[in-house]
């Protein structure tokens, strides 16, 4: 897009034309996407950036100074709405972790407190992601079928399958080292 005409869609945005800043939207969506789609790696949140930083730009384009390129300015604001998505997804994981320690450890005392031995096998069980554990728990613990278990899940069969074989043998190979 040439300098002049971003420069007048912009004034134009910024006295309120909806249809002014529609058009830079429109004008600079795929040049945005191409940036976020190899910052992200992941095209939904690519899209989701994508609508923050349009959104952002339209509620502050009273900010827009004009010293460097429209696009620029949306690059600076979609960069800045990744770096914060990723540190709340690092929070959020860290207080996942937290939790899961929280709960292992009330398992374990729950348990020993009922007379029973926290074994090695129950420890691996409970390093195993939720999605693994899950259908190994219905399978050997309460005794459901695969197809059951796919049902009561939304998966494949032989993704049940697969989870439960990829998590038994985990454990197994933790036992053997």
């Amino acid at each position: 897009m040439e300098q002049v005409e971003e420069r007048k869609l912009v004034s134009q945005a910024k006295s309120g034309e909806d249809e002014a800043f529609t058009k830079l939207f429109q004008q600079n969506y795929r040049f945005l996407y191409k940036y976020l789609i190899k910052l992200t790696l992941h095209p939904d949140l690519t899209e989701d950036i994508i609508q923050e930083t349009m959104l952002k730009a339209y509620v502050n384009l009273h900010s827009f100074k004009g010293e460097a390129k429209f696009s620029t300015w949306l690059i600076a604001i979609a960069s800045r709405l990744f770096i914060d998505h990723q540190r709340k997804e690092s929070r959020d994981k860290k207080r996942y972790e937290k939790i899961r320690l929280n709960v292992k450890q009330k398992m374990k005392w729950d348990v020993m407190i009922n007379g029973n031995d926290w074994s090695a096998y129950l420890e691996l069980f409970a390093e195993l992601e939720p999605d693994i554990r899950t259908p190994i728990l219905l399978r050997h613990y309460y005794g459901f079928t695969y197809p059951e278990i796919a049902t009561m899940l939304h998966l494949k069969e032989g993704t049940v399958k697969s989870r439960v074989h990829n998590g038994l043998k985990r454990i197994r190979k933790e036992l053997q080292s």
